[in-house]
């Protein structure tokens, strides 16, 4: 049987591993010490991305390519959206190596459907990041 305890336990949990695009927003906005990471392919990042994303393809994840990556920031890792596992797959490297980090619930999909703007040759309006951080 589940009690109140175990509840408040898993619901703290997801908030700790996981966020949604308004809190993404908002601490971009705010200047906290965010990175947003993208997890797909380069050609998927250049065709659209959240403003200011670094691209780091899951599958090139390892010790030598993080080297330069500021380990007292949150990195925040998304994907296409809950169709795709690279966000997962994103996080889960970068944990392994370190990282605090955080999975972007719905990706970029949910990002587009909240209403802020995207940035490539598919780029879409919306609102913008005000922050000049």
């Amino acid at each position: 049987m589940t009690t109140n305890t175990d509840q408040m336990n898993h619901y703290r949990s997801k908030l700790a591993f996981e966020t949604d695009s308004w809190d993404l927003y908002e601490a971009l906005n705010d200047g906290k010490p965010v990175v947003v990471v993208d997890g797909r392919s380069v050609e998927a990042y250049g065709r659209e991305r959240i403003p200011g994303a670094i691209n780091l393809p899951h599958r090139e994840i390892d010790e030598h390519s993080t080297t330069s990556l500021d380990r007292s920031k949150l990195y925040v890792c998304y994907c296409d959206g809950i169709g795709c596992n690279a966000s997962t797959k994103t996080a889960m490297k970068l944990l392994a190596n370190g990282f605090r980090v955080r999975e972007l619930l719905g990706g970029l999909d949910w990002w587009k459907r909240d209403g802020y703007a995207t940035e490539g040759d598919r780029s879409q309006a919306g609102t913008e990041i005000t922050c000049g951080c």
